[in-house]
């Protein structure tokens, strides 16, 4: 799932003039009290783009569907991640948000009153049918602001021809297992890697996150920021030592960003080991190069593996007399046939209970949806992680560099924590 810089914080100023704006695109012209019935005739939705060859086909047939049923029109936008942050941002600072927003952090937007919450235009029975975890990371000071569009969580990949080759008969539980298998692949040589490992400015966050849960340790505990505690410090630690002192990493990996290096190093048959989602899975099985398998995390000391998760929201912006439309447009996307469809067109993993039993018949994702209802995710529902997000993406890398110090820069980032970002 691409992840792109977090959103800023609005000013209090932009939230007076959203609430009072009228209805995005052409509307319907009618300044009424927000979540009024105004009947609007359009519905503003701005979408990222997940794939060239999906994303576009899949909204375009629902925002039919949707005019079909409603004689509401969406008036449909579909930026790309490198652009929507920005796109977006500047649309709800001048006044002119979408109705429907699909972006990774909703809390900033919610802290300043700015998104119906889950009470005023979800279905109960929808809410009920989300996954808990995605519940939980959807809402802001008790409210569920944050509505969930599809999902991915982690696993790791294996090379089995280089696992063959070093005589590793099954993929590694333990972090001591873990580092055996690497120094066996490694030994291998000819340019090959144990693990493929990418602390860049990418996705650090999601690759230091899934090691850190197989750890114990936390972003957060009890609602505290705990960015630096032991387990963490401990975490980093060795994943600085696996590429400075066991050496099984490929060069610079506090550099390294997970497409376009960790991915295809272990897709040229480069590396052993990789983190990787079901979408990757996708990938190599059209490349049909490698001959791979798919593994629970290791854990630090043989426990129970945890995952990693990340879910991307459809976020709803209070504007003048859109309740009724935005209601309905969640009333449809939340049906099985579209939500699911979606969903396995782009290559991810299902938001909602039912979608957990209508995916259950691919093998293929066995390893993801076992653990998904118990899946972690990163604190988005605080809007200080919109900015601690970067930071770790900027900073944390440099932890594993030779001269690196893993204590230093979670200390760093704690602090930050703890100011409010």
């Amino acid at each position: 799932m691409k992840k792109q810089s977090a959103i800023p914080l609005l000013a209090a100023a932009a939230a007076s003039v959203l609430l009072t704006a009228c209805s995005g695109g052409t509307g319907s012209g009618n300044v009424s009290p927000a979540g009024s019935d105004a009947g609007v005739k359009e519905l503003k939705v701005v979408i990222a783009e997940y794939s060239k060859d999906h994303t576009k086909t899949f909204w375009d047939a629902f925002a039919k569907e949707y005019q079909t049923r409603t004689g509401i029109k969406i008036n449909l936008q579909i930026i790309g991640w490198d652009n929507i942050d920005q796109q977006t941002s500047t649309m709800i600072q001048n006044g002119s948000p979408p109705d429907i927003l699909n972006l990774n952090a909703y809390a900033s937007y919610a802290k300043d009153g700015l998104l119906y919450n889950s009470d005023e235009v979800l279905p109960a029975a929808t809410k009920a049918d989300l996954i808990d975890a995605f519940v939980k990371s959807g809402t802001y000071n008790g409210k569920m602001y944050g509505f969930p569009d599809l999902a991915s969580s982690r696993a790791m990949f294996y090379n089995k021809d280089l696992f063959r080759r070093a005589g590793i008969t099954a993929p590694p539980t333990t972090w001591t297992e873990f580092v055996s298998a690497a120094e066996k692949i490694t030994a291998i040589g000819d340019g090959t890697v144990g693990y493929a490992l990418p602390l860049g400015p990418e996705e650090a966050q999601a690759e230091f996150s899934i090691w850190a849960f197989n750890n114990g340790g936390a972003w957060k505990t009890d609602g505290n920021w705990t960015i630096n505690s032991a387990r963490n410090v401990e975490t980093l630690q060795f994943l600085k030592d696996l590429s400075t002192k066991n050496r099984v990493t490929q060069n610079n990996p506090g550099k390294t960003n997970r497409t376009d290096g960790a991915f295809s190093l272990f897709s040229s048959g480069k590396a052993g080991m990789v983190v990787g989602l079901s979408q990757f899975a996708t990938s190599l099985d059209q490349d049909k190069k490698i001959n791979y398998g798919v593994a629970a995390m290791p854990t630090k000391d043989g426990g129970p593996p945890q995952t990693y998760g990340v879910t991307d929201y459809l976020m709803a912006f209070k504007k003048a007399g859109n309740q009724d439309a935005v209601k309905k447009f969640y009333e449809l996307y939340y049906q099985p046939d579209q939500v699911n469809t979606w969903i396995k067109g782009e290559g991810f993993l299902p938001v909602t209970k039912s979608g957990l039993k209508a995916f259950a018949s691919d093998a293929g994702l066995k390893v993801y949806l076992d653990t998904l209802p118990n899946i972690h995710l990163t604190p988005t529902d605080d809007p200080t992680w919109d900015k601690i997000k970067i930071a770790v993406q900027q900073n944390i890398g440099t932890a594993v560099a030779p001269s690196g110090n893993p204590a230093a820069v979670l200390g760093d980032l704690q602090k930050l924590a703890k100011s409010g970002g």
